[in-house]
């Protein structure tokens, strides 16, 4: 399984499809940085508001409210809105897909017929996948607010790695669904979509509005992209470790069944 894992890992970083995605990251994040940057500049604003732009009471305190964050208030702000969970979704169905695509898994279900060690090679590539994007996406958020003039509070080292351990678990579970997903269809159509629509949290959404009207208990709190919005709020800090465990651990496990099932009910 091991040999299998540094041949996943080896390809991952190798290639092409992985750098865009990277790229993409750090293109989005510096725009994001730069928006924000924008926004609480009372100096821009005032500029704005001369040339005839509507700027009220609420735009000068959000400004202020930006210049008084933290940096993981930032950060947090940032990806806690599920962006991140969109781009490994998407990332690793393309990855896994590429074995489809090229041909390549039957070579390797030949060279190795046990299909668990490929389901186990792919899920712990998928982890690596989901902790690069992360590392990168909260380092640049983290550092890019300086390029443009931002001071930010600094966060202490140690929380900032804590919340980015705490992100890293449900982005790798994430992971496992867009693993799952294109195992059981072939196709990234699926994989993507669903990312798109869960980690962007419209399910959540969607799902708490239904709970809402058949008055049901809110388990939209449970989902992946709810667990990551609720992992760092400023006013409360950090959430319960316990929930966030089991919520990931859970999904992990049901995503990873359902990959291992879609593995060995189909021929390849």
């Amino acid at each position: 399984m091991f040999n299998m894992l540094r041949m996943d890992l080896r390809r991952l970083l190798r290639s092409r499809g992985f750098k865009v995605v990277l790229l993409v990251t750090a293109a989005l994040i510096l725009m994001v940085s730069l928006m924000i940057a924008i926004v609480s500049n009372p100096e821009t604003l005032d500029d704005m508001g001369a040339q005839g732009a509507e700027i009220d009471e609420i735009d000068r305190r959000m400004s202020e409210e930006i210049r008084s964050m933290t940096q993981l208030d930032l950060a947090h702000e940032t990806l806690g809105g599920g962006f991140l969970l969109v781009i490994v979704g998407i990332g690793v169905t393309l990855f896994v897909h590429g074995d489809f695509s090229s041909g390549f898994i039957k070579n390797t279900c030949c060279a190795q017929p046990r299909r668990i060690t490929y389901v186990l090679s792919k899920a712990l590539a998928a982890g690596v996948y989901s902790g690069i994007i992360l590392l990168l996406g909260a380092l640049l958020i983290l550092l890019s607010p300086y390029l443009f003039g931002m001071r930010p509070v600094p966060s202490p080292i140690p929380d900032i790695l804590q919340y980015l351990f705490w992100m890293w678990l449900p982005h790798w579970a994430f992971g496992l669904m867009a693993l799952s997903l294109v195992l059981l269809t072939r196709s990234t159509t699926g994989g993507i979509i669903l990312s798109l629509v869960a980690g962007g949290g419209l399910t959540a959404v969607l799902l708490g509005t239904l709970c809402g009207l058949l008055r049901w208990p809110p388990v939209e709190r449970y989902l992946l992209a709810s667990v990551v919005k609720g992992i760092y709020v400023p006013q409360s800090g950090v959430t319960g470790t316990g929930a966030l465990l089991a919520c990931t651990a859970v999904w992990a496990a049901v995503y990873g069944a359902g990959s291992l099932l879609a593995m060995e009910k189909r021929d390849i």
